[in-house]
């Protein structure tokens, strides 16, 4: 059997990879495929660091394959493009996000939602149609084909703005989707991590009024003067829960952990609605009765299609939306993951992946 021309000509890369469910990543040589004529090869300059890649190493959710170079948030130059590629030219900065293929013909993939394609490929820890392993951006370059790399904004710093892929686009679905930007409403926000700080700030630029509704206390003067957030809400303080109660009209919960949801379906007006994007490593339950009795509504969402992650860097260079971030070189990483296990970050790591030694 002849060998294809990516197998012939495979681009040399490097990066960092977990090994087995330790999670600890270290220093890993492995190929990129040849730019095709509809691929675009770019030099990656920054990568977030997300939570799901924490889980990910550690096969939390189970099916990791390992090797595993995590990262599926991250921009950079482009080196090469494919004959067929008209948006993109050597030069341009470019983003990469959660996907990096889907079927393109079905009923989702029609609508712009490839993010819910039964056959999306994922940026890392997925399978090609040829079977090869997919690898993200904890690596010094990255193919994909062009339907599936974003413009980055020229206003947007490159290394706040990369979690935007991931953590931008997770908050802002879902705002969009269920209506939750209407100027003048109220939303809470449950969690001030790297995807709770983003729904502050696009709540603000919405024009929402936002609460900030957090378990830890000391959380509250961040939220409110560096953040923007109108008012702060501490989830274990019974008596300002429930003096709270039904002041709200929607919830963006960022959680990964497992929590109640009844209180929060307690600070819900009529018809509120609250969207789950944190996504716990065990069920949550669901009080039916505060559903039944109010109207509300309990929903989730997963990233964004392409299209709609492009509209969202657009919306976020005119609102002058960013991260919060700690820039990290390569070799701090085990420690940053160390550190994000414990939510020691504020608000998201980001690899200098250019300026480290890989």
């Amino acid at each position: 059997m002849s060998k294809s021309p990516e197998e012939e000509h495979p681009q040399k890369a490097l990066g960092w990879a977990a090994r087995d469910n330790s999670g600890i990543l270290s220093p890993f040589k492995f190929s990129r495929r040849e730019n095709g004529e509809d691929d675009v090869t770019l030099k990656v300059l920054y990568c977030g660091v997300c939570h799901s890649d924490l889980h990910c190493v550690k096969n939390d959710w189970g099916g990791a394959k390992y090797p595993l170079v995590p990262g599926h948030e991250f921009v950079g130059v482009v080196t090469k493009v494919g004959s067929s590629v008209k948006k993109f030219k050597v030069g341009d900065h470019v983003g990469v996000g959660v996907l990096v293929g889907s079927c393109t013909n079905c009923e989702n993939c029609k609508q712009d939602l490839e993010n819910y394609c039964p056959k999306m490929i994922l940026t890392y820890g997925s399978t090609y149609h040829d079977g090869t392993h997919t690898y993200g951006g904890y690596s010094d370059i990255m193919v994909a084909h062009q339907d599936f790399v974003l413009k980055f904004p020229d206003n947007l710093a490159l290394d706040a703005g990369a979690p935007l892929l991931c953590a931008g686009i997770t908050v802002y679905s879902p705002m969009k989707y269920y209506g939750m930007t209407e100027p003048g409403k109220h939303l809470g926000v449950v969690g001030l991590g790297g995807l709770g700080h983003l729904a502050v700030k696009m709540g603000k630029a919405f024009g929402l009024k936002v609460t900030v509704i957090s378990t830890s206390p000391k959380k509250e003067k961040e939220a409110i003067e560096k953040l923007g957030a109108d008012s702060f809400l501490v989830s274990r303080d019974p008596e300002k829960m429930k003096a709270a109660l039904g002041t709200i009209d929607y919830i963006v919960d960022t959680v990964s952990a497992v929590h109640p949801l009844g209180p929060l379906l307690g600070l819900l007006k009529t018809n509120g609605k609250l969207v789950q994007v944190g996504l716990p490593e065990k069920p949550l339950e669901l009080p039916v009765f505060s559903l039944a009795l109010g109207r509300k509504l309990v929903g989730g969402s997963n990233i964004g299609g392409l299209k709609e992650t492009q509209e969202m860097l657009d919306f976020c260079a005119k609102k002058n939306i960013v991260a919060d971030i700690e820039l990290i070189k390569m070799d701090y990483i085990n420690t940053a993951m160390e550190r994000l296990s414990k939510a020691d970050v504020h608000y998201r790591f980001v690899i200098d992946v250019a300026n480290s030694s890989l």
